[in-house]
């Protein structure tokens, strides 16, 4: 879109369907290598992708053309289709419904940068149900208890 110019940094957080701990060591850098390909592909800026066995993260810079839930559709439905062809052979891989979204200035880019790519060092003491209420929380989002992701 010419003439079109915009600066937004979203945080964006999913989980894996019945919270199985289904993303594996080996899986996982293949994974935010993906999500990272596709975010580019779609003229998103990524900035940070990880996550732990049960939920990614990833940070980036939305593109002009396309809206938070098109990114979210896009990163889950493609991302499930590719676990489950390169690993998962009886197709039972699957993302939970849903996603939280934050947004975050420029400004705070580093820390939230820094955050995503320690999350195997966050979650040996924080669960990733504490971890999702809190940024809800501290976003002053509010939301049913009901319709979370679903916590085992």
């Amino acid at each position: 879109m010419a003439n079109t110019y915009s600066q937004i940094n979203i945080h964006c957080v999913f989980a894996v369907k019945g919270r199985k701990y289904q993303l594996t060591k080996d899986i996982r850098p293949q994974l935010f290598k993906y999500l990272y390909g596709i975010l580019k592909n779609d003229e998103a800026y990524p900035l940070a992708v990880n996550g732990w066995k049960d939920h990614v993260h990833v940070f980036f810079e939305l593109a002009p053309k396309m809206s938070i839930a098109d990114h979210m559709m896009k990163l889950k439905s493609s991302s499930s289709k590719w676990l489950n062809d390169h690993f998962f052979e009886n197709r039972e891989f699957k993302w939970q419904e849903g996603y939280g979204a934050f947004s975050y200035s420029k400004s705070q880019r580093s820390s939230v940068i820094n955050y995503i790519e320690n999350q195997e060092i966050h979650h040996q003491s924080v669960s990733f149900k504490e971890e999702y209420i809190n940024f809800l929380n501290k976003y002053d989002v509010d939301f049913d208890q009901r319709y979370l992701f679903d916590f085992y």
